[in-house]
């Protein structure tokens, strides 16, 4: 078994599926349960229907709904051609990287009208070899009206030199600052156990949550859940994740998606590959770092949302057996996790998706196509719902 970073996991996925052409965004969405094939997307139990809001994204991943109303998303972008061999250590597996700055967050009002909040944030990108996969800004979040997002594509070792992975803040004027120096921090704090074969000097980093006037995000490939304080800088790690925990003989979890809860925060895990279906699970943390199951069978989990009667929803990316590939093409779920444990499927037919928050409008959003497609062929996807009470 494989113990990938997302990074990595997502970049054979993009290697395996090289050459098929991705399903055309701008394509009407097909709804309900009949809908069938690649990219067919389908309103499932507890969903109405589903629409495209926006498309054009390039890489989109995490996306926060901001006070004004709108959506933030946070968007890869193209990565870039700049090379750090030789001035310092290269990521393991699936370096080296070449980076640059093409990485940004854009907002989208109700009528799915894109405008950039800040651009030109590091992107970097894998070699062609491991499918050339692109990372840039991560994730955003709010805390009052200050917008803040989570840097994965900078850093030395994704051939970004100049700037470190860190959470920033984004000014009202589309300047950056930076709050607090993730790649520094882990260079420090090295985690309990690491895979020199699939190492990330800088790491990974994938959710941005605010809860209690603090930032908590994750990092997979370390396997951490770090707290930041937006106001001094300081950086306190929660939860080292990485050695063996009841039900995960592997010792292995890579935590990804985050949402915060009563107690702290819920998590969900990426796996090893390949891919064994329904290993997945979703925990509960306390802000003491003790973690517990919360729900399991999940596959590759990579978003998390709850709605106002507290219902979790969990974003499946990759569902089929085996290493990432072709078959994962329309093969991304949502799910619900319904009070007492029982599951049921919400929408199915994504493809690669990355990200997932819930709206003021009670619905679900979702970053689809954000991984290992064209430049332009992102998407965010509105999942209608049912608000019934079961």
């Amino acid at each position: 078994m494989k113990k990938l970073s997302a990074v990595a996991a997502a970049s054979l996925l993009l290697l395996a599926a090289c050459g098929r052409e991705a399903p055309n965004p701008s394509e009407p969405v097909q709804t309900g349960a009949a809908a069938t094939g690649p990219g067919a997307l389908a309103a499932m139990h507890g969903a109405v229907a589903l629409d495209t809001l926006v498309t054009g994204l390039n890489n989109p991943r995490g996306l926060k709904f901001g006070p004004d109303g709108d959506l933030y998303v946070a968007e890869g972008g193209t990565g870039g051609p700049n090379s750090t061999v030789g001035q310092c250590a290269q990521a393991a597996g699936v370096g080296p990287y070449t980076g640059g700055y093409t990485s940004r967050v854009s907002r989208i009002d109700r009528h799915g009208n894109r405008t950039t909040v800040v651009d030109s944030l590091p992107s970097s990108s894998t070699t062609p070899a491991t499918g050339g996969l692109t990372s840039g800004v991560a994730d955003v979040a709010f805390i009052g009206r200050t917008l803040y997002a989570v840097l994965a594509g900078a850093g030395c070792s994704h051939g970004v030199p100049d700037v470190p992975n860190a959470v920033i803040r984004v000014h009202r004027n589309g300047r950056w600052s930076i709050v607090a120096d993730l790649s520094a921090f882990v260079a420090a704090n090295p985690t309990a156990s690491e895979d020199p074969d699939d190492f990330e000097p800088d790491g990974t980093w994938y959710s941005l949550v605010a809860r209690d006037g603090y930032l908590y995000t994750t990092e997979p490939n370390h396997q951490e859940v770090d707290r930041v304080s937006p106001r001094t800088g300081r950086i306190k790690r929660i939860v080292d994740v990485s050695l063996a925990h009841p039900g995960n003989a592997e010792g292995w979890i890579g935590p990804t998606a985050m949402i915060p809860d009563r107690d702290g925060v819920v998590f969900g895990t990426l796996g090893t590959f390949p891919v064994v279906p329904g290993t997945d699970s979703i925990f509960d943390l306390d802000l003491n770092g003790r973690y517990r199951p919360l729900a399991s069978g999940f596959s590759t989990v990579l978003g998390l949302a709850s709605d106002r009667g507290g219902r979790i929803y969990v974003l499946e990316s990759m569902t089929q057996p085996g290493f990432p590939g072709p078959q994962d093409i329309g093969a991304g779920m949502v799910v619900r996790v319904r009070k007492g444990g029982a599951v049921d499927t919400v929408a199915t037919g994504f493809s690669f998706p990355s990200a997932m928050t819930y709206g003021p409008d009670g619905n679900l959003y979702v970053s689809d196509f954000g991984f290992g497609t064209p430049p332009g062929t992102g998407q965010i996807v509105r999942i209608r719902l049912r608000h019934d009470r079961d």
